[in-house]
C-alpha cells in the first residue's frame, strides 16, 4: 500500500517549540524544530504544519484537539502526551517513543509509524485510513471500537493489543507477532494472518489441535 508522505518545504528556518507560546494563535508552520523540550504543558487548539521536528521531548503535555498536517517527527519522545480528538494527516513518526499516548477519538490519514514504540497507547474510537505501522511495538495498545481502512501492521509486536469491537476485515497482521490478542471471532473475519497465527487463534478459541 502506498501512502502520501508529508509535503514539506526545503530550507526551513529553525525555531524553538517554546515559540508557540508567543503566537497569537498557537501555531507553528514552515520551520524545523530540533532539540526542543516542551514537557508538562497544556495548550489548546494547536496547529502544526509543514515542519520537521527532531530530537524533541513533549512528555506529559496536553495537546488535545491538535491539528498536525505535513509533519515529520524523528527521534522524538511524546510519551504520556494527550493527543485525543486530534486530526493527524500526512505525518511520519520515525524512531520515536509514544508510550501511553492518548489518541482517542482522533482521525488519521496517510500516517506512518516507523520503528516506533507505542506500548500502552490508546486509539479508542478513532478512525485510521491509509496508515502503516512498520517495525513498531504495540504491546497492550488499545484499538477499541476503531475504524480501520487500508491499515497495515508490518513486522510489529502486537502482544496484548486490544481490537475489541474493531473489524479487522482486510487488515494484514501476518508478519507481526503476539502471544495474545483481545479480539472477537466476528471481528477477526477477513483478517490476513499467517498459518502460525491461525493456530494461535485456534488455541485462543479453546480448540485442541491434533496433527
Amino acid at each position: 500500500m502506498k501512502i502520501d508522505f508529508p509535503k514539506i518545504s526545503a530550507d526551513l528556518p529553525t525555531k524553538n517549540f517554546q515559540d508557540i507560546l508567543f503566537e497569537e494563535d498557537p501555531e507553528l508552520e514552515m520551520c524545523q524544530v530540533i532539540d526542543s523540550v516542551f514537557e508538562n504543558e497544556e495548550i489548546g487548539r494547536v496547529r502544526l504544519s509543514n515542519m520537521v521536528i527532531k530530537n524533541c521531548r513533549f512528555n506529559h503535555t496536553d495537546f488535545r484537539g491538535i491539528d498536525i498536517t505535513d509533519v515529520w517527527f524523528e527521534n522524538c519522545d511524546l510519551s504520556n502526551t494527550n493527543l485525543s480528538k486530534s486530526s493527524i494527516h500526512r505525518v511520519v513518526f520515525k524512531n520515536s517513543k509514544l508510550v501511553g499516548v492518548d489518541f482517542t477519538e482522533s482521525r488519521f490519514g496517510n500516517v506512518q509509524f516507523d520503528n516506533a514504540v507505542l506500548n500502552l497507547a490508546a486509539f479508542g474510537d478513532s478512525k485510521l485510513e491509509k496508515c502503516k505501522f512498520h517495525e513498531t511495538s504495540l504491546k497492550n495498545t488499545d484499538f477499541f471500537e476503531c475504524k480501520l481502512k487500508n491499515v497495515e501492521f508490518q513486522f510489529c509486536i502486537l502482544d496484548g493489543a486490544n481490537f475489541e469491537q474493531t473489524p479487522l476485515k482486510g487488515i494484514d497482521i501476518s508478519t507481526s507477532t503476539f502471544n495474545s490478542l483481545t479480539v472477537s471471532m466476528d471481528d477477526l473475519k477477513g483478517c490476513k494472518v499467517s498459518s502460525f497465527q491461525a493456530i494461535q487463534f485456534a488455541a485462543l478459541m479453546g480448540l485442541v489441535i491434533k496433527d
